[in-house]
């Protein structure tokens, strides 16, 4: 069958979104689609079950609810509603009076910047709304999604003297989450530092009665949001996680939250010759042959999308990376996802892709509009968008050509709308690949592990800080007073060490180092 035949034959289109699919060079046998179709049946009857209310997160024995974020009418109950409509209408108001200077800064002037203060999803979602969307933002916007502290500098020295005149929203669900801790303590110091009230600066966004609730509550600051427990952070771009952010930037909310809630109703159809998210789960099955076997490259020719494959990350890594499978089997199920753009990637990894390890496919994203207004001849006859839309299509064309399947998916421009539709059709290829592979794509012990160990690393870092004399010591004498692990005790002092809390001197070897204060 030609290329041609297979194109008009597999081509989803949903014309009113301007959206399509292109899977016809992911090379799905009819035969395939037949085997899977068992499983087929149970994804959407389990899509159904999750849009229901059924708890989907055992571990923590919560629902997850984002598909009714765009649309509060599939809540299960009169109270998940409120909880659905409430806080758009108090968001929209809350950003109008600090674009109006209603809500303003003690110094009279009107706030110009905001600072986001979170970590994954409670940053990476508006981060990823902000590059794609806030070329014309009414406030600049600055993150601190980490726990590094020149990070934390580098963003203060870019605000600069704007930081009289910025907001700041501090995001973390339990209100515990040390790097958000960390992020606002250091946003506070550096108000304080510069004379300014934090409190008349800082909002958050979090659970009720949470640790960050109370603290906001104690303080004074200028208003709390809430974010439900049944709101997952990698899918919380549509809660007030991302509302908040995008309303405060003149981000059309409504387009956004139409254009997922839109996607939605064309992938709630159990037909998969129709259903865009099935189709896209099924290729991921076929790819990796239902074990993860290859990795996906996101491949965004839009600079504005740069950021996509990064949410593509944790949006499916977070929730696919799994160890067991729902009946306890070790599985070890997963997608890695890497990318960053085109044409840039052509100059960067491209070579390995079409020559090197065939361990990959392909999804590539067409914009199909280049710019607005007219363009430019770079070359007689050809613009700079002709050239952009060439690369794409020979760069899928070579890859096919040597075995690398791909994926495209087009949009007509980058807006709310259209950044919403690919936001869940994502999510729920997502919930349908997970239902295929017999796993839980809504908690994350993993992530779990790493707090717990990181915990146990910074108690060991104390009772290391506390032992150190000025007497000279090795970390096997310090680890054998401490009953611990030599060299995670030599790594403590090293910390220690570079940070001006103690002196190293070194010596032949780890083991002769020597610190002492």
């Amino acid at each position: 069958m030609s290329n041609w035949t297979s194109y008009t034959k597999s081509a989803i289109r949903y014309s009113d979104l301007e959206f399509s699919l292109d899977t016809s060079l992911m090379d799905i046998s009819s035969s395939f689609r037949e085997q899977l179709a068992p499983q087929v049946a149970k994804a959407y009857d389990d899509m159904v079950a999750l849009e229901n209310g059924e708890i989907a997160n055992p571990d923590e024995g919560r629902m997850v609810g984002h598909y009714w974020l765009r649309d509060a009418s599939l809540a299960p109950n009169d109270e998940l509603k409120r909880q659905v409509d409430e806080p758009i209408a108090q968001l929209k108001a809350f950003a109008a009076s600090v674009h109006s200077g209603e809500i303003a800064p003690a110094s009279g002037a009107r706030f110009e910047n905001l600072l986001i203060v979170g970590i994954g999803g409670s940053a990476l979602g508006p981060q990823l709304v902000y590059e794609a969307l806030g070329g014309e933002s009414k406030l600049s916007t600055y993150f601190f999604d980490n726990t590094d502290p020149q990070g934390c500098d580098r963003v203060l020295a870019n605000i600069g003297a704007g930081l009289a005149k910025t907001l700041v929203l501090v995001v973390s669900k339990s209100g515990g989450t040390a790097e958000t801790r960390n992020g606002m303590l250091e946003a506070q110091n550096a108000f304080e530092q510069a004379g300014l009230d934090f409190s008349k600066h800082a909002a958050a966004i979090t659970g009720t009665d949470s640790k960050l609730y109370n603290y906001a509550q104690q303080k004074g600051w200028i208003t709390t949001f809430p974010m439900e427990d049944w709101v997952g952070g990698r899918t919380s771009v549509m809660s007030t996680v991302g509302l908040v952010p995008a309303a405060l930037q003149g981000i059309d909310i409504d387009a956004f939250l139409s254009g997922a809630r839109e996607m939605d109703q064309k992938t709630r159809v159990s037909s998969d010759a129709g259903n865009a998210a099935m189709e896209l789960a099924l290729a991921w099955y076929h790819a990796g042959n239902g074990k993860g076997e290859k990795d996906m490259v996101v491949l965004p020719y839009k600079d504005s999308l740069v950021l996509f494959s990064k949410y593509l990350q944790q949006l499916v890594m977070e929730s696919l990376g799994k160890e067991h499978d729902l009946d306890g089997k070790v599985v070890h199920q997963g997608i890695a996802v890497y990318g960053n753009k085109g044409s840039t990637d052509q100059h960067a990894y491209v070579q390995q892709l079409r020559d090197g390890v065939a361990n990959f496919f392909a999804t590539f994203i067409e914009v199909r509009k280049g710019r607005d207004g007219s363009s430019i001849e770079v070359e007689p006859s050809f613009s700079s968008g002709d050239f952009l839309q060439g690369f794409l299509r020979g760069t899928r064309k070579a890859l096919y050509e040597s075995g690398r399947k791909s994926v495209t998916i087009s949009i007509q421009e980058v807006t709310p709308h259209s950044l919403g539709t690919l936001i869940a059709l994502f999510e729920r290829a997502v919930s349908f690949y997970a239902s295929l592979v017999n796993i839980n794509a809504y908690h994350q012990p993993g992530v779990e592990a790493g707090k717990k160990a990181a915990g146990s690393f910074l108690e060991l870092l104390n009772q290391v800080r506390g032992n150190l004399t000025s007497s000279a010591k090795r970390s096997e004498d310090v680890a054998e007073s401490l009953s611990a692990d030599p060299e995670e005790v030599y790594h403590c002092l090293v910390h220690l060490a570079n940070n001006g809390e103690a002196i190293q001197s070194e010596g032949s070897s780890p083991a002769e180092d020597t610190f002492s204060l």
